[in-house]
This record gives C-alpha cells, sequence and structure tokens, in this order.
C-alpha cells in the first residue's frame, strides 16, 4: 500500500485528489496539509511514502517544503503537481529533492503512473518539464534567481518568503518563533547575499524565484 500525504492550498483540489486516489486499491491517502509548513509538519507525523506537493502556497512554499520533508527523511518522495511550468520553479523542485513533477493539466492516469512509478524508486516528468529538464542539462549558465536561493539557507528562504506575502515583523516572529533581533539579523543577511536592499525588489525578486506568486 502506498501512502500519500495530499499538499495544495485549494480545498477542492484536495478533495478531487482524494476522490481519484483513493479509487485505486494500492493506494492510501494519510493525510492533507493546505501549506507547505503544514505538510512538513504531518510528513514528520505520518512518514508517508509519498507527499504530493503544490508550489504556490502561503507561508511556506513547495519547494522549500520539499527541502526540509527531504532533509529530514530521505525515504519520503515528493511529487509536485502544479501549474508552474516556469524554468526556475521546475528545477529548483528538483534541487531541493523533488522526484517527480506534473503540471495541473495532466491526466489522472499520468497520476496515478507516476506515484507507482516514483515509488519503485525512478523519477517521473510530464513531456512537457522533461524538456525543460533537457534544457537545463544543455545550458551552463544558470539563471541569478536560481543561484540566489541556492545561497540562502532554509530559514532565510522562509523569511524572504513571508517578507514578499507582506507579513510584519510580528508576524514573522510569530510565525517562526524567533526573535525580533533574530529576524533582523536574517533579513539583514538576505538582503547582503541577494544585493538587494529594498521591499518591493525583494518581493520581485521571490516571484521570479518561485519562492511566492501573485496567486491565491
Amino acid at each position: 500500500m502506498i501512502s500519500i500525504i495530499l499538499t495544495d492550498n485549494h480545498a477542492i483540489m484536495r478533495d478531487g485528489l482524494r476522490h481519484l486516489l483513493e479509487g485505486e486499491s494500492d493506494i492510501k491517502i494519510v493525510g492533507e496539509a493546505d501549506n507547505g509548513r503544514q505538510a512538513v509538519k504531518i510528513a514528520r507525523e505520518k512518514k508517508p511514502d509519498i507527499v504530493i506537493m503544490d508550489i504556490a502556497m502561503q507561508e511556506m512554499n513547495g519547494i522549500e517544503a520539499t527541502r526540509q520533508i527531504i532533509e529530514e527523511n530521505q525515504n519520503i518522495k515528493i511529487i509536485v503537481l502544479s501549474m508552474h511550468s516556469e524554468r526556475q520553479i521546475v528545477i529548483g523542485s528538483f534541487r531541493a529533492g523533488a522526484s517527480g513533477y506534473l503540471l495541473k493539466e495532466s491526466s489522472s492516469l499520468e497520476l496515478v503512473n507516476a506515484i507507482r512509478t516514483v515509488h519503485l524508486g525512478r523519477k517521473y516528468l510530464s513531456q512537457k518539464i522533461s524538456d525543460i529538464v533537457l534544457q537545463e542539462i544543455s545550458d551552463e549558465k544558470r539563471d541569478s534567481e536560481e543561484i540566489g536561493v541556492d545561497i540562502l539557507t532554509n530559514r532565510e528562504n522562509e523569511i524572504l518568503q513571508l517578507i514578499a506575502e507582506g507579513k510584519t515583523k510580528k508576524q514573522i516572529e510569530e510565525v517562526l518563533f524567533i526573535s525580533p533581533k533574530t529576524v533582523n539579523s536574517h533579513r539583514a543577511n538576505i538582503m547582503e547575499k541577494l544585493d538587494i536592499h529594498n521591499l518591493p525588489e525583494l518581493t520581485k525578486y521571490a516571484i521570479n524565484a518561485g519562492l511566492t506568486s501573485l496567486d491565491d
């Protein structure tokens, strides 16, 4: 039996996935999450075989959630199911440890096939995503957005996303359970590493790097 956690910020999407996957005799849904932070917590508790991961979510995006889940438990496989096909997001997901990437326009049959493929220890990419990855392999240059995300720590990526979402310093302290001094220190480090020194540019950067989006 393949145990799965569904992660998506839209309840209607999770309901549809649950209805689809519960019809498969070898698949069991063991949890649901509506943001990346919750996904990390539930994955820690349930230790599923696979997490189906959305990308654009509040508080913690799917790339950072993937990174943290894999760091805690490399036996868990992540399949990204997203509407986003942008190169930096696809590549960022695989760098974070994802084993598969599908677009939400994919068929239900393809999703089930991806789950079984990844469960066997193989990678799975839809054709459109395969083209993006192959282009990355043939391209020796890396986008500045990707380089920046790579040089930030997990905590700095979290704080950058929260800043880009318009969270106040007080709200960031409450979400991450850290002190005002720590928030200030991380924010200064982010700006120094990225050489960006104002909030509008930080927000633009986070969107371009796939850390957050303008979607609901």
